[in-house]
């Protein structure tokens, strides 16, 4: 179906910029973004903020309990490292 959408400039460059280097036609990545951001709000509808988050929860610190004491410390340890080390 046609559909006629009116970009800001700032918009416009962004998409073409995207689509130069994606190699894509800028119909085609409208396309996807537009599935891919509608599609996130459809099936968050209902859900927690727990549950969008879930996967992330625990991936960091181990259970090691003191987060909450050592926040600041653990923080700074972690950002000190690469991001190859982070892993």
């Amino acid at each position: 179906m046609p559909v006629s959408v009116r970009l800001d400039k700032e918009t416009e460059a962004l998409l073409e910029k995207a689509a130069r280097i994606t190699h894509k036609p800028k119909s085609r990545l409208m396309q996807e973004s537009i599935k891919d951001y509608c599609s996130r709000i459809v099936i968050s509808e209902g859900v927690s903020p727990y549950e969008l988050a879930k996967d992330l929860i625990g991936k960091e610190g181990g259970g090691s309990g003191d987060l909450a004491v050592r926040g600041e410390e653990i923080l700074r340890e972690r950002l000190s490292k690469t991001p190859h080390d982070r892993r």
